[in-house]
Protein backbone atom coordinates (compact mmCIF):
# COMPACT_ATOMS: atom_id res chain seq x y z
CA UNK A 1 0.00 0.00 0.00
CA UNK A 2 1.74 3.68 -0.43
CA UNK A 3 0.84 5.94 1.77
CA UNK A 4 2.16 9.68 2.23
CA UNK A 5 4.61 10.55 4.93
CA UNK A 6 2.96 13.43 6.84
CA UNK A 7 5.60 14.73 9.95
CA UNK A 8 4.38 15.44 12.91
CA UNK A 9 7.95 15.65 14.58
CA UNK A 10 8.09 12.40 16.97
CA UNK A 11 10.85 11.38 18.73
CA UNK A 12 10.32 8.17 19.94
CA UNK A 13 13.59 6.42 20.67
CA UNK A 14 12.87 3.44 17.88
CA UNK A 15 10.84 3.04 14.82
CA UNK A 16 7.20 4.16 15.09
CA UNK A 17 4.87 4.30 12.53
CA UNK A 18 1.08 6.05 12.90
CA UNK A 19 -1.73 4.92 10.58
CA UNK A 20 -5.23 5.42 10.13
CA UNK A 21 -7.37 3.14 11.72
CA UNK A 22 -9.23 1.95 8.67
CA UNK A 23 -5.88 1.59 6.61
CA UNK A 24 -4.97 -0.70 9.53
CA UNK A 25 -8.35 -3.02 8.76
CA UNK A 26 -6.49 -2.53 4.99
CA UNK A 27 -3.54 -4.16 5.74
CA UNK A 28 -4.65 -6.21 8.64
CA UNK A 29 -2.41 -4.62 11.26
CA UNK A 30 -2.76 -4.05 15.16
CA UNK A 31 -1.47 -1.79 17.66
CA UNK A 32 1.85 -3.09 18.45
CA UNK A 33 2.48 -4.85 15.49
CA UNK A 34 5.08 -4.02 12.91
CA UNK A 35 5.17 -2.79 9.23
CA UNK A 36 8.39 -2.38 6.70
CA UNK A 37 8.36 0.87 5.30
CA UNK A 38 9.95 0.84 2.14
CA UNK A 39 11.43 4.17 0.45
CA UNK A 40 10.77 4.03 -3.23
CA UNK A 41 13.83 4.93 -5.49
CA UNK A 42 13.05 7.08 -7.99
CA UNK A 43 15.58 6.67 -10.46
CA UNK A 44 15.35 2.72 -10.14
CA UNK A 45 11.60 1.68 -8.82
CA UNK A 46 12.69 -2.23 -8.45
CA UNK A 47 15.27 -0.53 -5.14
CA UNK A 48 13.65 0.47 -1.73
CA UNK A 49 15.45 1.25 1.31
CA UNK A 50 13.39 -0.14 4.02
CA UNK A 51 13.16 0.21 7.70
CA UNK A 52 10.76 -1.93 10.44
CA UNK A 53 8.39 0.02 12.87
CA UNK A 54 6.12 -0.15 15.29
CA UNK A 55 2.81 0.45 14.58
CA UNK A 56 0.55 2.93 16.16
CA UNK A 57 -3.16 3.45 15.15
CA UNK A 58 -4.76 6.73 14.70
CA UNK A 59 -8.51 7.55 14.41
CA UNK A 60 -8.97 11.09 13.27
CA UNK A 61 -5.40 12.16 13.90
CA UNK A 62 -4.65 11.12 10.30
CA UNK A 63 -6.47 10.82 6.98
CA UNK A 64 -6.89 7.24 5.52
CA UNK A 65 -4.15 7.31 2.93
CA UNK A 66 -1.53 9.24 5.30
CA UNK A 67 1.14 7.81 7.37
CA UNK A 68 3.16 9.32 10.33
CA UNK A 69 6.35 8.28 11.34
CA UNK A 70 9.23 9.15 14.09
CA UNK A 71 11.61 10.84 13.97
CA UNK A 72 14.20 7.51 14.02
CA UNK A 73 11.84 6.47 10.23
CA UNK A 74 12.56 10.27 8.87
CA UNK A 75 15.52 10.61 9.07
CA UNK A 76 16.63 6.93 8.58
CA UNK A 77 15.04 7.00 5.14
CA UNK A 78 15.66 10.75 4.41
CA UNK A 79 11.97 11.40 3.77
CA UNK A 80 10.22 14.71 3.27
CA UNK A 81 6.91 15.80 4.26
CA UNK A 82 4.62 14.34 1.50
CA UNK A 83 6.69 11.89 0.28
CA UNK A 84 5.06 8.69 -0.62
CA UNK A 85 6.49 5.37 0.87
CA UNK A 86 4.89 2.17 0.14
CA UNK A 87 3.83 0.05 3.76
CA UNK A 88 3.19 -3.63 4.01
CA UNK A 89 2.62 -6.16 7.33
CA UNK A 90 6.27 -6.93 8.37
CA UNK A 91 6.64 -10.76 9.45
CA UNK A 92 6.87 -11.81 12.84
CA UNK A 93 10.79 -11.93 13.52
CA UNK A 94 12.61 -15.51 13.56
CA UNK A 95 14.12 -14.10 16.84
CA UNK A 96 11.16 -14.18 18.73
CA UNK A 97 11.34 -18.45 18.62
CA UNK A 98 14.61 -17.93 20.18
CA UNK A 99 13.57 -15.89 22.82
CA UNK A 100 10.48 -18.40 24.07
CA UNK A 101 13.26 -20.97 23.94
CA UNK A 102 15.51 -19.37 26.52
CA UNK A 103 12.39 -18.39 28.53
CA UNK A 104 11.63 -22.11 28.48
CA UNK A 105 15.03 -22.97 29.69
CA UNK A 106 16.62 -23.98 26.64
CA UNK A 107 20.21 -23.53 25.43
CA UNK A 108 20.46 -20.94 22.47
CA UNK A 109 23.38 -21.36 19.77
CA UNK A 110 25.55 -18.51 18.48
CA UNK A 111 23.37 -18.14 15.04
CA UNK A 112 20.14 -17.88 17.57
CA UNK A 113 21.73 -15.56 20.18
CA UNK A 114 23.03 -13.36 16.70
CA UNK A 115 19.79 -13.30 15.41
CA UNK A 116 18.04 -12.15 18.41
CA UNK A 117 20.91 -9.51 19.04
CA UNK A 118 20.60 -8.34 14.69
CA UNK A 119 17.18 -7.56 15.15
CA UNK A 120 17.24 -5.67 18.85
CA UNK A 121 19.60 -3.48 16.78
CA UNK A 122 17.45 -3.41 13.70
CA UNK A 123 14.46 -2.63 15.86
CA UNK A 124 12.74 -5.53 14.94
CA UNK A 125 11.78 -6.57 18.51
CA UNK A 126 9.09 -4.44 20.68
CA UNK A 127 10.24 -3.22 23.86
CA UNK A 128 8.12 -6.45 25.40
CA UNK A 129 9.82 -8.65 23.11
CA UNK A 130 13.11 -7.82 24.41
CA UNK A 131 12.16 -7.84 28.22
CA UNK A 132 11.79 -11.68 27.50
CA UNK A 133 14.80 -12.25 26.58
CA UNK A 134 15.74 -10.21 29.66
CA UNK A 135 13.63 -12.25 31.71
CA UNK A 136 14.60 -15.56 29.77
CA UNK A 137 18.16 -14.72 30.73
CA UNK A 138 17.19 -13.28 34.59
CA UNK A 139 15.69 -16.79 35.38
CA UNK A 140 17.65 -19.93 33.58
CA UNK A 141 21.08 -17.58 33.67
CA UNK A 142 23.23 -18.53 30.58
CA UNK A 143 25.94 -20.97 29.79
CA UNK A 144 29.52 -20.10 29.07
CA UNK A 145 29.20 -20.82 25.59
CA UNK A 146 26.16 -18.83 25.66
CA UNK A 147 27.98 -15.86 26.97
CA UNK A 148 30.59 -15.86 24.64
CA UNK A 149 28.06 -15.84 21.86
CA UNK A 150 26.79 -13.30 23.42
CA UNK A 151 30.11 -10.92 23.39
CA UNK A 152 30.37 -12.02 20.16
CA UNK A 153 27.24 -11.06 18.58
CA UNK A 154 26.67 -7.68 20.66
CA UNK A 155 30.94 -6.72 19.06
CA UNK A 156 29.87 -8.33 15.21
CA UNK A 157 26.57 -5.89 15.37
CA UNK A 158 28.50 -2.33 16.53
CA UNK A 159 31.18 -0.32 15.09
CA UNK A 160 34.85 -0.20 16.66
CA UNK A 161 36.81 2.03 17.84
CA UNK A 162 40.25 1.76 16.54
CA UNK A 163 43.07 3.75 18.57
CA UNK A 164 46.63 3.19 17.80
CA UNK A 165 48.71 1.68 21.16
CA UNK A 166 47.84 0.06 24.06
CA UNK A 167 44.21 1.21 25.25
CA UNK A 168 43.02 1.05 29.04
CA UNK A 169 39.73 0.80 30.74
CA UNK A 170 38.39 1.07 33.66
CA UNK A 171 34.82 -0.14 34.77
CA UNK A 172 32.26 -0.67 37.82
CA UNK A 173 29.39 -3.13 37.80
CA UNK A 174 27.84 -0.31 39.20
CA UNK A 175 24.73 -0.51 41.83
CA UNK A 176 26.33 1.93 45.20
CA UNK A 177 25.17 4.95 44.94
CA UNK A 178 27.73 8.13 44.56
CA UNK A 179 31.07 5.63 43.93
CA UNK A 180 31.85 8.66 40.88
CA UNK A 181 35.39 7.21 40.88
CA UNK A 182 36.03 6.94 37.30
CA UNK A 183 36.81 11.14 36.36
CA UNK A 184 38.97 10.85 38.91
CA UNK A 185 41.08 7.78 37.92
CA UNK A 186 40.78 8.41 34.25
CA UNK A 187 42.75 11.93 35.06
CA UNK A 188 44.71 10.32 36.84
CA UNK A 189 45.63 7.44 34.59
CA UNK A 190 45.79 9.86 31.21
CA UNK A 191 48.31 12.34 33.43
CA UNK A 192 50.28 8.85 33.70
CA UNK A 193 51.24 8.95 29.77
CA UNK A 194 48.31 5.71 29.34
CA UNK A 195 45.72 5.92 26.52
CA UNK A 196 42.35 5.40 28.46
CA UNK A 197 39.26 6.57 26.31
CA UNK A 198 36.13 6.06 28.82
CA UNK A 199 33.21 5.50 27.48
CA UNK A 200 30.25 5.43 30.17
CA UNK A 201 26.54 4.63 30.26
CA UNK A 202 24.12 6.57 31.72
CA UNK A 203 22.37 5.53 35.19
CA UNK A 204 20.21 2.50 34.94
CA UNK A 205 19.02 1.75 38.46
CA UNK A 206 21.10 4.42 40.68
CA UNK A 207 20.83 8.13 40.20
CA UNK A 208 23.71 9.28 37.85
CA UNK A 209 25.73 7.71 35.88
CA UNK A 210 29.40 8.81 34.85
CA UNK A 211 27.96 10.32 31.32
CA UNK A 212 25.03 12.26 33.55
CA UNK A 213 27.86 13.65 36.11
CA UNK A 214 30.41 14.52 33.10
CA UNK A 215 27.46 16.32 31.52
CA UNK A 216 27.09 19.01 34.68
CA UNK A 217 30.26 20.67 32.88
CA UNK A 218 30.98 19.23 29.31
CA UNK A 219 29.50 17.31 26.32
CA UNK A 220 29.32 14.05 26.62
CA UNK A 221 27.76 13.13 22.92
CA UNK A 222 30.85 12.72 20.02
CA UNK A 223 31.21 10.93 17.30
CA UNK A 224 33.99 8.26 16.82
CA UNK A 225 35.87 10.51 14.62
CA UNK A 226 35.61 13.70 17.49
CA UNK A 227 36.56 11.33 19.94
CA UNK A 228 39.80 10.21 18.27
CA UNK A 229 40.53 13.87 17.80
CA UNK A 230 39.55 14.18 21.90
CA UNK A 231 41.85 11.34 22.88
CA UNK A 232 45.09 12.20 20.79
CA UNK A 233 44.61 15.76 22.28
CA UNK A 234 44.49 14.32 26.14
CA UNK A 235 45.14 10.85 26.63
CA UNK A 236 41.71 10.32 27.40
CA UNK A 237 37.43 11.23 27.37
CA UNK A 238 34.77 10.98 29.76
CA UNK A 239 32.37 10.63 26.88
CA UNK A 240 28.31 8.90 26.57
CA UNK A 241 29.21 5.43 24.74
CA UNK A 242 24.95 5.63 23.66
CA UNK A 243 25.30 7.17 20.66
CA UNK A 244 28.18 5.79 19.24
CA UNK A 245 27.39 2.45 17.80
CA UNK A 246 29.77 0.78 19.76
CA UNK A 247 27.72 -2.65 21.17
CA UNK A 248 24.23 -0.86 20.36
CA UNK A 249 22.37 -3.89 21.36
CA UNK A 250 23.50 -3.29 24.94
CA UNK A 251 22.20 0.26 25.22
CA UNK A 252 18.70 -0.83 23.92
CA UNK A 253 18.57 -3.88 26.22
CA UNK A 254 19.95 -1.26 28.70
CA UNK A 255 16.61 0.81 28.48
CA UNK A 256 14.44 -2.05 28.80
CA UNK A 257 16.57 -3.26 32.31
CA UNK A 258 15.91 0.20 33.55
CA UNK A 259 11.99 -0.42 33.39
CA UNK A 260 12.02 -3.55 34.62
CA UNK A 261 15.03 -3.25 37.03
CA UNK A 262 16.32 -6.71 36.21
CA UNK A 263 20.33 -6.70 35.34
CA UNK A 264 21.51 -10.40 34.19
CA UNK A 265 24.53 -11.86 35.38
CA UNK A 266 25.34 -13.02 31.40
CA UNK A 267 24.27 -9.78 30.00
CA UNK A 268 25.95 -7.53 32.51
CA UNK A 269 29.35 -9.40 31.55
CA UNK A 270 28.34 -9.29 28.02
CA UNK A 271 27.85 -5.75 28.25
CA UNK A 272 30.99 -4.87 29.70
CA UNK A 273 33.05 -6.87 28.22
CA UNK A 274 31.50 -6.56 24.47
CA UNK A 275 31.93 -2.45 25.42
CA UNK A 276 35.54 -2.75 26.02
CA UNK A 277 36.53 -4.95 22.94
CA UNK A 278 35.15 -2.29 21.04
CA UNK A 279 36.75 0.65 21.93
CA UNK A 280 39.98 -1.34 21.61
CA UNK A 281 41.11 -1.79 25.30
CA UNK A 282 44.21 -4.49 26.04
CA UNK A 283 44.37 -3.74 29.78
CA UNK A 284 41.04 -3.25 31.87
CA UNK A 285 40.27 -2.55 35.34
CA UNK A 286 37.19 -4.11 36.83
CA UNK A 287 35.70 -2.51 40.34
CA UNK A 288 33.21 -5.11 41.74
CA UNK A 289 31.53 -3.56 44.89
CA UNK A 290 30.15 -6.39 47.54
CA UNK A 291 27.85 -5.74 49.95
CA UNK A 292 24.47 -6.52 51.71
CA UNK A 293 22.99 -3.96 49.67
CA UNK A 294 24.88 -3.96 46.33
CA UNK A 295 24.84 -6.21 43.71
CA UNK A 296 27.06 -8.84 44.34
CA UNK A 297 28.19 -10.86 47.71
CA UNK A 298 31.87 -11.29 48.48
CA UNK A 299 31.42 -14.97 47.43
CA UNK A 300 29.51 -13.93 44.21
CA UNK A 301 31.43 -10.91 43.76
CA UNK A 302 34.68 -13.55 43.31
CA UNK A 303 33.23 -15.65 41.42
CA UNK A 304 31.88 -13.09 39.12
CA UNK A 305 35.11 -12.17 39.02
CA UNK A 306 36.92 -15.17 37.82
CA UNK A 307 34.58 -15.29 34.85
CA UNK A 308 35.27 -11.88 33.68
CA UNK A 309 39.04 -12.72 34.15
CA UNK A 310 38.61 -16.07 31.85
CA UNK A 311 36.07 -14.38 29.36
CA UNK A 312 38.38 -11.33 28.87
CA UNK A 313 41.37 -14.03 28.25
CA UNK A 314 39.80 -15.43 25.21
CA UNK A 315 39.44 -12.38 23.56
CA UNK A 316 42.79 -11.18 23.79
CA UNK A 317 42.06 -8.79 27.00
CA UNK A 318 44.88 -8.64 30.33
CA UNK A 319 41.52 -8.27 33.16
CA UNK A 320 42.07 -7.54 36.80
CA UNK A 321 39.01 -7.51 39.15
CA UNK A 322 39.15 -5.72 42.04
CA UNK A 323 36.59 -6.77 45.10
CA UNK A 324 35.48 -3.67 47.13
CA UNK A 325 33.05 -2.64 49.86
CA UNK A 326 29.99 -1.77 48.63
CA UNK A 327 28.42 -1.87 52.08
CA UNK A 328 27.01 1.85 51.45
CA UNK A 329 27.31 4.99 49.32
CA UNK A 330 30.70 6.17 48.30
CA UNK A 331 31.31 10.28 48.73
CA UNK A 332 29.02 12.78 50.37
CA UNK A 333 26.75 13.41 47.01
CA UNK A 334 24.12 11.30 45.17
CA UNK A 335 23.00 12.74 42.12
CA UNK A 336 24.75 14.08 38.77
CA UNK A 337 25.47 18.08 40.26
CA UNK A 338 26.41 16.43 44.05
CA UNK A 339 28.41 13.60 42.19
CA UNK A 340 30.63 16.14 40.16
CA UNK A 341 30.91 18.33 43.38
CA UNK A 342 32.96 15.61 44.88
CA UNK A 343 34.95 14.74 42.33
CA UNK A 344 36.56 18.36 42.08
CA UNK A 345 36.55 18.42 45.48
CA UNK A 346 38.86 15.36 45.55
CA UNK A 347 41.23 16.88 42.36
CA UNK A 348 41.56 20.06 43.77
CA UNK A 349 42.93 18.85 47.57
CA UNK A 350 39.62 20.39 49.14
CA UNK A 351 39.82 20.02 53.09
CA UNK A 352 35.98 18.75 53.14
CA UNK A 353 36.74 16.66 50.13
CA UNK A 354 35.29 12.91 50.97
CA UNK A 355 38.26 10.80 51.45
CA UNK A 356 36.70 7.58 50.78
CA UNK A 357 36.05 8.59 47.50
CA UNK A 358 39.64 9.62 47.39
CA UNK A 359 40.94 6.71 48.58
CA UNK A 360 39.14 4.38 46.78
CA UNK A 361 40.20 6.40 43.48
CA UNK A 362 44.04 5.99 44.24
CA UNK A 363 43.20 2.32 44.86
CA UNK A 364 41.96 1.95 41.48
CA UNK A 365 43.96 4.18 39.71
CA UNK A 366 47.48 2.46 41.30
CA UNK A 367 46.05 -1.07 40.13
CA UNK A 368 45.82 0.38 36.41
CA UNK A 369 49.20 1.55 36.81
CA UNK A 370 50.79 -1.90 38.05
CA UNK A 371 48.35 -3.67 35.81
CA UNK A 372 50.31 -2.13 32.48
CA UNK A 373 53.84 -2.09 34.19
CA UNK A 374 53.81 1.82 34.95
CA UNK A 375 54.13 1.36 38.64
CA UNK A 376 56.05 -1.87 40.22
CA UNK A 377 53.87 -4.03 42.22
CA UNK A 378 52.78 -2.43 45.54
CA UNK A 379 54.01 1.15 44.44
CA UNK A 380 51.20 1.77 42.21
CA UNK A 381 49.17 3.51 44.80
CA UNK A 382 52.13 6.08 45.62
CA UNK A 383 52.33 6.84 42.30
CA UNK A 384 48.65 7.71 41.83
CA UNK A 385 48.78 9.49 45.21
CA UNK A 386 51.48 11.80 43.89
CA UNK A 387 49.69 12.84 40.53
CA UNK A 388 46.66 13.47 42.59
CA UNK A 389 48.88 15.81 45.02
CA UNK A 390 51.14 17.55 42.29
CA UNK A 391 47.65 18.95 40.82
CA UNK A 392 48.62 16.90 37.70
CA UNK A 393 44.82 14.98 37.94
CA UNK A 394 43.64 18.26 38.01
CA UNK A 395 45.27 19.58 34.93
CA UNK A 396 44.43 16.55 32.78
CA UNK A 397 40.70 16.83 33.95
CA UNK A 398 40.42 20.35 33.18
CA UNK A 399 41.82 19.38 29.74
CA UNK A 400 39.77 16.79 29.06
CA UNK A 401 36.31 19.08 29.68
CA UNK A 402 37.91 21.85 27.39
CA UNK A 403 38.35 19.39 24.77
CA UNK A 404 34.80 18.08 25.24
CA UNK A 405 33.43 21.80 25.35
CA UNK A 406 32.82 22.41 28.22
CA UNK A 407 35.14 24.65 31.12
CA UNK A 408 35.65 24.72 35.18
CA UNK A 409 34.70 28.12 35.11
CA UNK A 410 31.52 29.76 36.80
CA UNK A 411 30.80 26.41 39.00
CA UNK A 412 28.59 28.14 41.24
CA UNK A 413 26.57 28.67 38.47
CA UNK A 414 26.93 25.04 36.85
CA UNK A 415 26.78 23.22 40.10
CA UNK A 416 24.17 24.84 41.93
CA UNK A 417 21.66 22.67 43.79
CA UNK A 418 18.13 22.57 43.07
CA UNK A 419 15.79 24.93 44.01
CA UNK A 420 13.74 23.04 47.20
CA UNK A 421 15.68 21.47 50.37
CA UNK A 422 14.93 19.33 52.92
CA UNK A 423 17.04 18.27 55.95
CA UNK A 424 16.60 15.14 57.77
CA UNK A 425 18.02 14.53 61.29
CA UNK A 426 18.21 11.56 63.65
CA UNK A 427 15.27 11.00 65.91
CA UNK A 428 18.19 9.48 68.29
CA UNK A 429 21.37 9.26 69.33
CA UNK A 430 23.55 6.48 68.51
CA UNK A 431 25.82 5.10 66.00
CA UNK A 432 25.04 4.20 62.68
CA UNK A 433 24.73 1.27 61.39
CA UNK A 434 23.46 1.10 58.26
CA UNK A 435 22.95 3.27 55.11
CA UNK A 436 21.00 1.47 52.51
CA UNK A 437 22.53 1.84 49.15
CA UNK A 438 19.41 0.38 47.21
CA UNK A 439 16.68 2.69 49.36
CA UNK A 440 19.20 5.44 49.07
CA UNK A 441 19.06 5.29 44.63
CA UNK A 442 15.37 5.14 45.15
CA UNK A 443 15.04 8.00 47.22
CA UNK A 444 17.86 9.81 44.79
CA UNK A 445 15.54 9.32 41.86
CA UNK A 446 12.64 10.17 43.76
CA UNK A 447 13.85 13.71 44.02
CA UNK A 448 14.23 13.70 40.23
CA UNK A 449 17.53 12.17 39.90
CA UNK A 450 19.32 11.88 37.21
CA UNK A 451 17.10 13.77 34.60
CA UNK A 452 17.12 16.67 36.94
CA UNK A 453 20.81 16.96 37.54
CA UNK A 454 20.65 19.55 40.40
CA UNK A 455 18.90 16.77 42.56
CA UNK A 456 19.91 14.13 44.95
CA UNK A 457 20.76 13.55 48.04
CA UNK A 458 23.83 15.34 50.37
CA UNK A 459 24.70 12.36 53.18
CA UNK A 460 25.99 14.52 56.67
CA UNK A 461 26.92 11.18 57.77
CA UNK A 462 28.30 7.75 57.07
CA UNK A 463 28.12 4.42 58.89
CA UNK A 464 30.17 4.23 62.02
CA UNK A 465 29.67 7.77 62.97
CA UNK A 466 28.06 8.99 66.37
CA UNK A 467 25.19 10.58 65.85
CA UNK A 468 22.95 13.02 68.38
CA UNK A 469 19.21 13.65 68.62
CA UNK A 470 18.16 16.01 65.64
CA UNK A 471 22.15 15.82 63.67
CA UNK A 472 21.51 16.11 60.50
CA UNK A 473 21.50 12.79 58.31
CA UNK A 474 20.37 13.92 54.61
CA UNK A 475 19.68 16.76 52.39
CA UNK A 476 17.36 16.06 49.90
CA UNK A 477 17.25 18.36 46.91
CA UNK A 478 14.60 18.92 44.43
CA UNK A 479 13.52 20.69 41.40
CA UNK A 480 9.94 21.00 43.04
CA UNK A 481 7.72 20.76 45.96
CA UNK A 482 6.15 17.87 44.61
CA UNK A 483 9.26 15.33 43.86
CA UNK A 484 10.88 17.01 47.47
CA UNK A 485 7.79 15.71 49.04
CA UNK A 486 7.36 12.34 47.58
CA UNK A 487 11.24 11.58 48.30
CA UNK A 488 11.13 12.78 51.73
CA UNK A 489 8.28 10.63 52.50
CA UNK A 490 9.87 7.54 50.62
CA UNK A 491 13.06 8.43 53.07
CA UNK A 492 10.52 7.90 56.26
CA UNK A 493 8.37 4.76 54.82
CA UNK A 494 11.64 2.95 53.74
CA UNK A 495 13.88 4.07 56.52
CA UNK A 496 16.95 4.25 54.60
CA UNK A 497 19.80 4.78 57.93
CA UNK A 498 20.05 2.64 60.90
CA UNK A 499 20.83 4.30 63.98
CA UNK A 500 21.87 1.59 67.06
CA UNK A 501 21.38 3.18 69.98
CA UNK A 502 23.77 3.37 72.64
CA UNK A 503 22.71 2.95 76.08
Amino acid sequence: MLLKVKSLNLSAGKPIAIINYKTALKLNIHASERVRIKKINKKKRAEFHEIIAITDIAKRLLHENDISVSSEVFEGLGLKDGEIVQVEPALRPLSINFILKKLNGGTLNYTEIFTIISDIVNNALTEAEISYFISGMYIHGMTYNETISLIRAMIKTGRRLKINGSVVDKHSIGGIPGNRTTPIVVSICAAAGLTIPKTSSRAITSAAGTADVIETLAKVDFSIEEIKKIVKETNACLVWGGSLGLAPADDKIIQVERILGLDPEAQLIASILAKKISVGASHVLLDIPFGKEAKVSREKGADLAKKFHDLAKIFGIRLKAVLTNGEQPIGKGIGPVLEMRDVLAVLIRDKKRPLDLEIKSLVLAGEILELVGKAKKGQGKRLAAYILNSGQALKKFRQIIEAQGGSLKDLDKKLALAKYKRVIKAEKRGIIKEINNRKINSIARAAGCPINKSAGLFLHKKVGDFVKKNDSLVTIFAETKEKLNYAYKLFKRDGAFKISEIE
